[in-house]
Protein backbone atom coordinates (compact mmCIF):
# COMPACT_ATOMS: atom_id res chain seq x y z
CA UNK A 1 0.00 0.00 0.00
CA UNK A 2 1.73 3.15 -1.24
CA UNK A 3 1.33 6.33 0.78
CA UNK A 4 0.79 8.45 -2.32
CA UNK A 5 -2.92 8.69 -1.57
CA UNK A 6 -2.46 9.01 2.20
CA UNK A 7 0.31 11.62 2.39
CA UNK A 8 -2.05 14.55 2.80
CA UNK A 9 -3.95 12.82 5.61
CA UNK A 10 -0.70 12.04 7.37
CA UNK A 11 0.45 15.62 7.09
CA UNK A 12 -2.72 16.74 8.85
CA UNK A 13 -2.49 14.13 11.62
CA UNK A 14 -1.09 15.30 14.98
CA UNK A 15 1.91 13.49 16.43
CA UNK A 16 0.50 11.65 19.41
CA UNK A 17 -0.63 8.20 20.42
CA UNK A 18 -3.82 7.70 22.33
CA UNK A 19 -3.15 5.88 25.59
CA UNK A 20 -4.02 2.20 25.68
CA UNK A 21 -7.41 2.00 27.35
CA UNK A 22 -9.09 -0.99 28.91
CA UNK A 23 -11.94 -0.76 26.41
CA UNK A 24 -14.58 -3.47 26.24
CA UNK A 25 -14.48 -5.80 23.28
CA UNK A 26 -17.99 -4.56 22.41
CA UNK A 27 -16.24 -1.72 20.58
CA UNK A 28 -15.19 -4.29 18.01
CA UNK A 29 -18.82 -4.50 16.89
CA UNK A 30 -18.11 -1.23 15.07
CA UNK A 31 -15.78 -3.06 12.68
CA UNK A 32 -17.04 -4.19 9.26
CA UNK A 33 -18.40 -7.71 9.53
CA UNK A 34 -15.77 -10.35 8.75
CA UNK A 35 -14.28 -13.56 10.12
CA UNK A 36 -11.07 -15.55 9.75
CA UNK A 37 -10.71 -19.31 9.87
CA UNK A 38 -7.79 -21.73 9.77
CA UNK A 39 -7.62 -25.44 9.09
CA UNK A 40 -6.96 -27.32 12.31
CA UNK A 41 -7.65 -30.93 13.20
CA UNK A 42 -8.91 -31.64 9.69
CA UNK A 43 -11.58 -28.94 9.74
CA UNK A 44 -11.99 -25.21 9.29
CA UNK A 45 -12.00 -23.40 12.63
CA UNK A 46 -13.18 -19.79 12.94
CA UNK A 47 -10.74 -18.12 15.33
CA UNK A 48 -11.56 -14.42 14.87
CA UNK A 49 -14.76 -12.47 14.28
CA UNK A 50 -14.92 -8.72 13.91
CA UNK A 51 -18.00 -8.55 16.15
CA UNK A 52 -16.05 -9.99 19.09
CA UNK A 53 -12.50 -8.94 18.21
CA UNK A 54 -10.14 -8.48 21.16
CA UNK A 55 -8.74 -5.01 21.68
CA UNK A 56 -5.37 -6.42 22.76
CA UNK A 57 -3.24 -9.50 22.16
CA UNK A 58 -1.13 -10.59 25.11
CA UNK A 59 -0.26 -14.10 23.89
CA UNK A 60 -0.45 -16.13 20.66
CA UNK A 61 -3.71 -17.77 19.73
CA UNK A 62 -3.00 -21.50 20.19
CA UNK A 63 -5.11 -22.55 17.19
CA UNK A 64 -3.41 -20.12 14.82
CA UNK A 65 0.12 -20.58 16.15
CA UNK A 66 -0.35 -24.35 16.12
CA UNK A 67 -1.36 -24.28 12.45
CA UNK A 68 2.06 -23.00 11.35
CA UNK A 69 4.72 -25.54 10.45
CA UNK A 70 8.16 -23.98 10.71
CA UNK A 71 11.15 -25.01 8.59
CA UNK A 72 14.73 -24.00 9.43
CA UNK A 73 16.43 -21.98 6.70
CA UNK A 74 19.66 -21.53 8.66
CA UNK A 75 20.50 -21.03 12.35
CA UNK A 76 18.31 -18.24 13.68
CA UNK A 77 16.09 -18.03 10.59
CA UNK A 78 12.92 -20.02 9.91
CA UNK A 79 10.14 -19.87 7.37
CA UNK A 80 6.55 -20.97 7.70
CA UNK A 81 3.13 -20.70 6.12
CA UNK A 82 -0.34 -20.08 7.48
CA UNK A 83 -3.39 -20.78 5.28
CA UNK A 84 -6.44 -18.67 6.09
CA UNK A 85 -9.99 -18.37 4.79
CA UNK A 86 -12.41 -15.47 5.02
CA UNK A 87 -16.18 -15.31 4.97
CA UNK A 88 -18.55 -13.65 2.50
CA UNK A 89 -16.44 -13.82 -0.67
CA UNK A 90 -14.90 -17.21 0.04
CA UNK A 91 -11.36 -15.93 -0.28
CA UNK A 92 -8.28 -17.90 0.69
CA UNK A 93 -4.94 -16.33 1.59
CA UNK A 94 -1.55 -17.83 2.34
CA UNK A 95 0.51 -15.93 4.91
CA UNK A 96 4.22 -16.45 4.18
CA UNK A 97 6.22 -16.13 7.39
CA UNK A 98 9.88 -15.53 8.18
CA UNK A 99 11.08 -15.55 11.79
CA UNK A 100 14.54 -14.16 12.55
CA UNK A 101 16.69 -13.94 15.68
CA UNK A 102 18.43 -10.52 15.46
CA UNK A 103 21.24 -11.73 17.72
CA UNK A 104 22.43 -14.02 14.91
CA UNK A 105 22.27 -11.44 12.12
CA UNK A 106 23.43 -7.97 11.15
CA UNK A 107 20.57 -5.91 9.76
CA UNK A 108 21.13 -3.01 7.38
CA UNK A 109 19.11 -0.88 5.00
CA UNK A 110 19.74 -0.98 1.27
CA UNK A 111 18.63 1.43 -1.45
CA UNK A 112 18.61 1.37 -5.24
CA UNK A 113 17.46 3.81 -7.92
CA UNK A 114 17.99 4.37 -11.63
CA UNK A 115 17.47 7.87 -13.05
CA UNK A 116 15.66 8.81 -9.87
CA UNK A 117 13.20 5.90 -10.02
CA UNK A 118 13.10 3.16 -7.34
CA UNK A 119 14.97 0.08 -8.52
CA UNK A 120 15.32 -2.26 -5.53
CA UNK A 121 13.87 -5.74 -5.82
CA UNK A 122 14.77 -9.14 -4.44
CA UNK A 123 16.89 -9.67 -7.54
CA UNK A 124 19.34 -7.28 -5.85
CA UNK A 125 19.87 -9.56 -2.85
CA UNK A 126 23.52 -8.89 -1.90
CA UNK A 127 26.01 -11.72 -1.92
CA UNK A 128 26.08 -13.50 1.41
CA UNK A 129 22.83 -11.98 2.68
CA UNK A 130 20.33 -14.40 4.20
CA UNK A 131 17.11 -12.36 3.96
CA UNK A 132 15.82 -9.24 2.27
CA UNK A 133 12.42 -7.58 2.24
CA UNK A 134 11.07 -4.26 0.99
CA UNK A 135 11.02 -1.77 3.85
CA UNK A 136 8.66 0.99 4.93
CA UNK A 137 6.21 2.82 2.73
CA UNK A 138 6.99 5.23 -0.08
CA UNK A 139 5.62 8.38 -1.60
CA UNK A 140 6.50 9.16 -5.19
CA UNK A 141 10.02 7.86 -5.79
CA UNK A 142 11.25 8.10 -2.20
CA UNK A 143 10.93 6.19 1.02
CA UNK A 144 8.42 7.84 3.33
CA UNK A 145 9.24 9.17 6.78
CA UNK A 146 12.19 8.86 9.12
CA UNK A 147 15.28 7.30 7.58
CA UNK A 148 18.61 6.70 9.33
CA UNK A 149 21.51 4.87 7.68
CA UNK A 150 24.98 4.34 9.16
CA UNK A 151 24.09 6.58 12.10
CA UNK A 152 23.12 9.55 9.88
CA UNK A 153 19.62 10.92 9.55
CA UNK A 154 18.79 11.15 5.85
CA UNK A 155 15.11 12.11 6.25
CA UNK A 156 13.12 13.58 9.15
CA UNK A 157 10.17 11.70 10.62
CA UNK A 158 6.78 11.75 8.99
CA UNK A 159 3.87 12.73 11.21
CA UNK A 160 0.93 10.66 12.34
CA UNK A 161 -0.24 8.76 15.39
CA UNK A 162 -0.10 5.39 13.61
CA UNK A 163 3.48 5.69 12.35
CA UNK A 164 6.05 3.38 13.92
CA UNK A 165 9.75 2.88 13.26
CA UNK A 166 12.01 -0.14 13.13
CA UNK A 167 15.15 0.86 15.01
CA UNK A 168 18.56 -0.86 15.02
CA UNK A 169 20.87 0.46 17.71
CA UNK A 170 24.66 0.60 17.78
CA UNK A 171 24.85 -2.83 19.44
CA UNK A 172 22.63 -4.40 16.79
CA UNK A 173 19.53 -4.66 18.98
CA UNK A 174 16.29 -4.33 17.06
CA UNK A 175 13.01 -2.83 18.26
CA UNK A 176 9.85 -1.18 17.00
CA UNK A 177 9.27 2.32 18.36
CA UNK A 178 5.76 3.72 18.65
CA UNK A 179 5.21 7.23 17.25
CA UNK A 180 5.56 8.98 20.61
CA UNK A 181 8.99 7.41 21.13
CA UNK A 182 10.54 8.58 17.86
CA UNK A 183 11.47 12.17 18.94
CA UNK A 184 13.71 10.91 21.78
CA UNK A 185 15.40 8.42 19.46
CA UNK A 186 15.95 11.17 16.92
CA UNK A 187 17.66 13.28 19.57
CA UNK A 188 20.06 10.38 20.12
CA UNK A 189 20.92 10.33 16.43
CA UNK A 190 21.69 14.05 16.49
CA UNK A 191 23.96 13.46 19.49
CA UNK A 192 25.81 10.79 17.58
CA UNK A 193 24.64 7.93 19.75
CA UNK A 194 22.02 5.24 19.96
CA UNK A 195 20.62 4.56 16.49
CA UNK A 196 22.58 2.96 13.67
CA UNK A 197 19.65 2.52 11.27
CA UNK A 198 15.92 3.19 11.29
CA UNK A 199 12.98 3.48 8.95
CA UNK A 200 9.42 4.56 9.56
CA UNK A 201 6.25 2.92 8.30
CA UNK A 202 2.48 3.16 8.55
CA UNK A 203 0.05 2.08 9.91
CA UNK A 204 0.98 0.56 13.22
CA UNK A 205 -1.51 -2.25 13.89
CA UNK A 206 -0.27 -3.29 17.36
CA UNK A 207 1.23 -0.81 19.82
CA UNK A 208 2.43 -0.75 23.40
CA UNK A 209 2.06 -4.27 24.76
CA UNK A 210 -0.07 -5.75 21.99
CA UNK A 211 -2.96 -3.26 21.95
CA UNK A 212 -4.92 -2.56 18.78
CA UNK A 213 -4.78 1.21 18.15
CA UNK A 214 -7.97 3.15 18.74
CA UNK A 215 -8.16 3.97 15.01
CA UNK A 216 -8.51 0.27 14.17
CA UNK A 217 -11.41 -0.32 16.55
CA UNK A 218 -14.17 1.39 14.61
CA UNK A 219 -15.04 3.19 11.39
CA UNK A 220 -14.59 6.93 10.88
CA UNK A 221 -11.30 7.21 12.76
CA UNK A 222 -8.94 7.90 9.86
CA UNK A 223 -8.28 4.36 8.61
CA UNK A 224 -10.08 2.50 5.81
CA UNK A 225 -11.20 -0.66 7.60
CA UNK A 226 -12.86 -2.32 4.58
CA UNK A 227 -10.17 -2.15 1.91
CA UNK A 228 -8.64 -5.52 1.04
CA UNK A 229 -5.08 -5.76 -0.23
CA UNK A 230 -2.06 -8.02 -0.17
CA UNK A 231 -0.22 -7.13 3.03
CA UNK A 232 3.28 -7.15 4.44
CA UNK A 233 3.66 -6.89 8.19
CA UNK A 234 6.70 -6.62 10.47
CA UNK A 235 6.56 -7.24 14.19
CA UNK A 236 8.60 -7.94 17.29
CA UNK A 237 7.77 -11.09 19.22
CA UNK A 238 7.91 -11.18 22.99
CA UNK A 239 11.13 -13.21 22.95
CA UNK A 240 12.91 -10.52 20.91
CA UNK A 241 12.70 -12.16 17.50
CA UNK A 242 11.39 -10.43 14.38
CA UNK A 243 8.49 -11.80 12.36
CA UNK A 244 7.69 -10.93 8.75
CA UNK A 245 4.28 -11.84 7.33
CA UNK A 246 3.57 -11.52 3.60
CA UNK A 247 0.10 -12.43 2.32
CA UNK A 248 -0.55 -14.05 -1.03
CA UNK A 249 -3.95 -14.57 -2.62
CA UNK A 250 -4.45 -18.27 -3.32
CA UNK A 251 -5.37 -18.22 -7.00
CA UNK A 252 -4.51 -20.16 -10.12
CA UNK A 253 -0.91 -19.64 -11.12
CA UNK A 254 1.90 -17.35 -10.02
CA UNK A 255 0.45 -14.17 -11.54
CA UNK A 256 -2.93 -14.52 -9.81
CA UNK A 257 -1.17 -15.34 -6.54
CA UNK A 258 0.33 -11.85 -6.62
CA UNK A 259 -2.95 -10.03 -7.16
CA UNK A 260 -3.39 -7.20 -4.64
CA UNK A 261 -6.19 -8.85 -2.68
CA UNK A 262 -6.09 -10.02 0.91
CA UNK A 263 -6.90 -9.07 4.50
CA UNK A 264 -8.28 -5.79 5.76
CA UNK A 265 -6.14 -3.78 8.19
CA UNK A 266 -8.07 -5.05 11.28
CA UNK A 267 -7.75 -8.61 9.99
CA UNK A 268 -4.01 -8.18 9.51
CA UNK A 269 -3.73 -6.85 13.05
CA UNK A 270 -5.53 -9.97 14.26
CA UNK A 271 -3.25 -12.27 12.25
CA UNK A 272 -0.12 -10.70 13.71
CA UNK A 273 -1.56 -10.63 17.22
CA UNK A 274 -2.56 -14.28 16.98
CA UNK A 275 0.98 -15.17 15.93
CA UNK A 276 2.35 -13.64 19.13
CA UNK A 277 3.37 -10.16 18.00
CA UNK A 278 3.86 -7.43 20.60
CA UNK A 279 4.30 -4.39 18.36
CA UNK A 280 3.53 -4.57 14.65
CA UNK A 281 3.49 -2.24 11.68
CA UNK A 282 2.54 -2.73 8.04
CA UNK A 283 5.10 -2.18 5.31
CA UNK A 284 4.34 -1.45 1.67
CA UNK A 285 2.25 -4.37 0.45
CA UNK A 286 0.13 -4.41 -2.69
CA UNK A 287 2.30 -4.70 -5.77
CA UNK A 288 5.46 -3.95 -3.75
CA UNK A 289 5.48 -6.78 -1.21
CA UNK A 290 8.47 -9.07 -1.76
CA UNK A 291 10.67 -11.33 0.33
CA UNK A 292 13.67 -13.56 -0.35
CA UNK A 293 15.51 -16.07 1.85
CA UNK A 294 18.89 -17.66 1.17
CA UNK A 295 19.67 -21.03 2.78
CA UNK A 296 23.35 -22.05 3.11
CA UNK A 297 22.83 -24.50 0.25
CA UNK A 298 20.28 -24.83 -2.50
CA UNK A 299 18.15 -22.29 -4.36
CA UNK A 300 16.80 -19.04 -3.02
CA UNK A 301 13.31 -19.01 -1.52
CA UNK A 302 11.69 -16.19 -3.49
CA UNK A 303 8.41 -14.30 -3.15
CA UNK A 304 8.70 -11.56 -5.78
CA UNK A 305 6.68 -8.37 -6.06
CA UNK A 306 5.40 -6.65 -9.17
CA UNK A 307 7.23 -3.34 -8.82
CA UNK A 308 10.57 -2.04 -7.57
CA UNK A 309 10.84 -0.04 -4.34
CA UNK A 310 13.33 2.50 -2.97
CA UNK A 311 14.30 0.78 0.30
CA UNK A 312 14.95 -2.71 1.66
CA UNK A 313 15.86 -4.35 4.95
CA UNK A 314 18.67 -6.90 4.53
CA UNK A 315 20.05 -9.43 7.04
CA UNK A 316 23.54 -10.95 6.95
CA UNK A 317 24.37 -13.93 9.18
CA UNK A 318 26.92 -13.17 11.89
CA UNK A 319 30.01 -15.38 12.09
CA UNK A 320 29.54 -18.41 14.33
CA UNK A 321 30.97 -17.88 17.83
Amino acid sequence: MSLRSGARALARAPLFILPALALPTALAAQLPSSALSVRAGGREVVWWRSQSAPTAWHAPDPVVAGAVRWTAVRPGLERGRLDLSGEHVGWRVAVILARLDPARFTLRLDTAAIDGDPDWSIDRLPAGAALAVNAGQFTGDRAWGWLVMDGRELQPPGFGPLSSALVIDAAGHVSIADAAEIPALRAGVRAGEGVRAAFQSYPAVLVGEGEAPEQLRGAGRGIDLQHRDSRLGLCTLRDGRLLLALTRFVGLGDVLNRLPFGPTTPEMAAILGALGCRRAVLLDGGLSGQLVLRPPRGPLVRYPGLRAVPLALVAWPNPDP
